[in-house]
């Protein structure tokens, strides 16, 4: 079945089975390995994306469901070379340890600071809730959130804009 799913920006056309899930559609067709597969279950939370600018599963998703949609990996958070506050919060706050969360965790973040720009503890808990994160203990990821969230406030005040609209 032939499918059309515009990935960080970039429409791709790909022939594909019917049952083939998103998760194996960005990783083995495309490349981007940055959307990890950990539980099979769909309970780790490590293999989230944004459809459409919505959290996913991609390991709950067929990749078919996408056609004619917009998916963002990791890989999109960065623009024109420079890192989102996201990810810039994980690498200054230490928010990731064996890293494989990590993805799934920052989509998740980008989301909420899309929605919220600045969501207390208790709000991007609730948030990442639904994600395993087996080495951190969370209080880093949350920090980084926290960082991330003051960083484009700064941003913002400063004129700079923190946002070209809402990131898909």
């Amino acid at each position: 079945m032939q499918i059309t799913v515009t990935v960080n920006g970039q429409p791709y056309t790909r022939d594909v089975e019917p049952r083939l899930l998103l998760v194996h559609f960005l990783r083995d067709h495309l490349a981007l390995t940055g959307t990890h597969w950990g539980c099979d279950t769909s309970n780790c939370g490590a293999c989230v994306v944004h459809l459409d600018a919505t959290p996913v599963k991609s390991c709950t998703v067929l990749a078919v469901m996408c056609d004619g949609h917009e998916v963002t990996t990791v890989e999109g958070l960065e623009r024109d070379g420079e890192l989102d506050a996201v990810q810039k919060g994980f690498a200054e706050c230490h928010g990731l340890q064996c890293g494989f969360c990590t993805p799934g965790m920052m989509l998740t973040a980008r989301w909420l600071l899309d929605n919220d720009p600045d969501p207390d503890e208790g709000r991007i808990r609730e948030t990442i809730s639904g994600q395993l994160c087996r080495c951190t203990g969370y209080e880093n990821i949350v920090r980084a959130v926290r960082w991330a969230a003051g960083h484009e406030a700064g941003r913002a005040a400063a004129g700079e804009g923190a946002r070209e609209g809402t990131r898909t």
